[in-house]
């Protein structure tokens, strides 16, 4: 089991800082559309936010159930409380930064010694804290930070008037999706005794293929509505149906119960529609290759809708700086992809039986045996 830094505990702080502007800006450019008149964008922002919220805080609860299970129930009652109002990820955030602060300055973690060493137990626990909030995360960025992105730009796009609060929820959203896909991977080495640490060159490389891969997806989907919103809305169904009905063959156990499963599953659905992540652990490269093949074919297909159906547009300057964007980030996506894969990912470095645990970035955590959450949730 890898150590809990004192660069850990500083990026946790920084991370807990970045929710909180995160959730004042959202605010502030919701109140900004409604004093505009633009209750729709208004109601958007405030509706995924809230789904975010209410998603993440019911699966922060349902954890605390399962690790608490047996203890005082008046502890889970004020747990519940606390979740009914929306703040149960700050509670997350207090048990963090208390076992954190405890692993990374006052206590010396021993590799010989065994987890029932107080010094390692102090780091399980730091890390399990941190790997549960970046979970909580990982949920967040594609219930809400991804959609508000992609609602930004299709604004920015409709009505080409730009400002201040518009580019400030486009750099939190960026900001959100970078720090989430990272910190997630972070916790994905720190948990698995077999893999190696998560090096800079390694954390570039996967940032690069995920952020540039969403980001050609969500211009592709923004040139989709501002085509046709009813196409635009039929097609994020139908990927939605695809993407649940794959977490379904899957037999994914995530949860305890079946039915937080059905709803672990709803959620994953959701998260395919804009990236591609391995549910079970299985060799996916005829997968990933489908995927983001999928990808290619519909963002050029809309572009070239645009050349034939409406000529007139490609002329603007707006259009034209999209479709670079698009091409180029989704290109360069699949480079950084290829790369990570060839080079980084722990699969092209670690033993078969590690390799057995792990799901696309997500692996199977021999640490948490107790809970088991992570080595059935999400891979990279």
């Amino acid at each position: 089991m890898m150590k809990f830094t004192k660069q850990n505990f500083f990026f946790l702080v920084g991370g807990m800082m970045i929710y909180v502007v995160d959730i004042v800006v959202d605010f502030w450019v919701a109140s900004r559309y409604f004093c505009q008149g633009q209750y729709s964008w208004s109601i958007l922002i405030l509706c995924f936010r809230s789904l975010s919220s209410t998603i993440t805080q019911i699966f922060s609860y349902e954890w605390f159930k399962n690790d608490w299970e047996g203890t005082d129930t008046g502890k889970l009652k004020l747990v519940f409380l606390v979740h009914l109002f929306h703040c149960g990820i700050f509670i997350r955030y207090w048990f963090a930064l208390k076992y954190g602060c405890q692993a990374a300055f006052k206590q010396t973690s021993s590799r010989g010694a065994s987890e029932a060493d107080p010094s390692n137990f102090i780091q399980k626990q730091a890390i399990d804290a941190v790997t549960d909030i970046n979970m909580l995360r990982v949920f967040k960025t594609f219930l809400e930070t991804t959609p508000q992105l992609f609602l930004q730009i299709y604004i920015l796009m409709e009505h080409g008037k730009t400002h201040v609060y518009q580019y400030a929820a486009i750099m939190m959203s960026f900001c959100g999706i970078s720090l989430s896909m990272v910190d997630y991977q972070i916790s994905l080495r720190k948990s698995l005794p077999d893999k190696d640490e998560f090096r800079v060159l390694s954390k570039f490389t996967y940032l690069f293929y995920k952020l540039l891969t969403i980001t050609s997806w969500i211009l592709s989907i923004s040139l989709i509505t501002l085509f046709s919103v009813r196409i635009s809305v039929i097609v994020l169904i139908f990927l939605w149906i695809c993407g649940f009905t794959w977490t379904l063959k899957q037999h994914t156990t995530f949860c305890k119960s079946k039915k937080m499963e059905y709803l672990y599953r709803t959620v994953v659905g959701i998260i395919l529609i804009f990236s591609f992540f391995n549910i079970k652990g299985r060799r996916t490269k005829v997968l990933i290759s489908i995927y983001y093949a999928t990808h290619t074919v519909v963002s050029l297909g809309i572009l070239f809708v645009y050349m034939f159906w409406k000529p007139s547009i490609i002329k603007e300057i707006c259009f034209t700086i999209v479709s670079i964007l698009t091409i180029s980030s989704l290109v360069l996506g699949i480079i950084f992809l290829v790369v990570y894969y060839s080079h980084f990912h722990p699969t092209t470095y670690c033993t078969p039986q590690a390799y057995s645990d792990e799901i696309d970035g997500v692996a199977g955590q021999k640490v948490r045996v107790k809970t088991g959450r992570f080595q059935n949730f999400l891979m990279q």
